[in-house]
């Protein structure tokens, strides 16, 4: 799918200006600190959403039901961020829609004049994100990977997006030479030991913003189809109560990591701190729905990017 014109863009960012301070009842400085743009933009934002009439007795515009369902998952959840896309009933790709949504996120923060760190996870929906990403200059900020990027056989890991942002973002990037999956704890432990590892294991745990893809679990999920886990590892976890994943990282139905002989031997940083960074988890889909709502529960994210679909019915679950 094609990136999204400007147009088209700005009216959906009028459209969410206008929501927020028509029908949520927001202040201009409460948008434009939500959006992360200035007073001002948020003001012409709203004027816009007026000029095109797309406020009448409500909101007169497609994204109108995303913005009721992410307000609904803001409050269930106490997120920090919600984005809700809205869904393609015949559409078979599991990104279109998200993918753009994560890209105009990601491009908020690296607009920013003051200096960020940026976490960023792997991932095929993350990957698709970035790769919507415009060229920018970004001196400013600098990007660490949250993952190894060394894969099962030695090659370089497909979904770590690292590399794919490196050649849009002119920023400093800090990949994480390491395995995915160490071979021990022990092995674990020495690998974090070294000096270049340990300053990314240090600037992952301070960023500012955290993106990641939330893994479901099963013979056909991320971590068995990309060769990190054999079908029987990934049975025996399921069996143990394992919901989902982040960064290779297994949590359990409760949103709680567990103590398992995988989670010994993940080489990624830890999921950074939901009290001192923005984690946005981006994913949508049936298959999804478990692990989604686990890490929410969890409070292993705090913010989330998906499909008004997947949203509904994580308001259910």
């Amino acid at each position: 799918m094609a990136k999204r014109s400007d147009a088209q863009g700005r009216l959906d960012d009028a459209a969410r200006a206008g929501w927020l301070y028509y029908v949520a009842g927001r202040t201009q400085d409460e948008i434009a600190a939500a959006m992360g743009i200035s007073r001002q933009s948020a003001q012409r934002l709203v004027s816009l959403a007026m000029a095109e009439r797309l406020i009448k007795v409500r909101l007169d515009h497609p994204i109108s039901a995303c913005l009721e369902l992410a307000d609904a998952l803001r409050e269930k959840y106490g997120l920090k961020h919600v984005e809700v896309v809205p869904s393609d009933p015949a559409g078979m790709s599991s990104t279109v829609g998200i993918a753009e949504a994560g890209a105009a996120e990601i491009e908020r923060w690296l607009k920013r004049p003051d200096p960020i760190i940026i976490a960023i996870g792997t991932g095929r929906t993350l990957k698709a994100a970035v790769d919507q990403l415009p060229p920018m200059e970004c001196p400013q900020h600098r990007i660490v990977s949250l993952t190894g990027n060394i894969g099962p056989d030695g090659s370089a890991a497909f979904y770590n997006v690292i590399f794919s942002m490196a050649d849009a973002i002119k920023a400093r990037h800090f990949p994480m030479p390491l395995p995915v999956l160490c071979s021990s704890p022990e092995e674990r432990e020495t690998l974090h030991d070294q000096a270049l590892v340990r300053s990314t294991l240090a600037l992952g745990a301070q960023a500012d913003v955290t993106f990641v893809g939330i893994g479901e679990l099963g013979v056909d999920g991320p971590l068995c189809v990309d060769g990190f886990l054999a079908k029987s590892e990934m049975q025996k976890l399921i069996k143990e109560g394992a919901a989902g994943e982040i960064c290779g990282w297994v949590y359990d139905q409760q949103g709680v990591l567990l103590a398992n002989s995988v989670n010994d031997r993940v080489a990624s940083v830890p999921i950074p701190s939901r009290e001192t960074s923005s984690v946005i988890g981006i994913a949508q889909g049936r298959k999804k729905i478990p692990a989604l709502a686990a890490a929410l529960k969890g409070q292993l994210i705090n913010g989330v990017i998906t499909d008004e679909a997947t949203a509904a019915q994580l308001l259910k679950h």
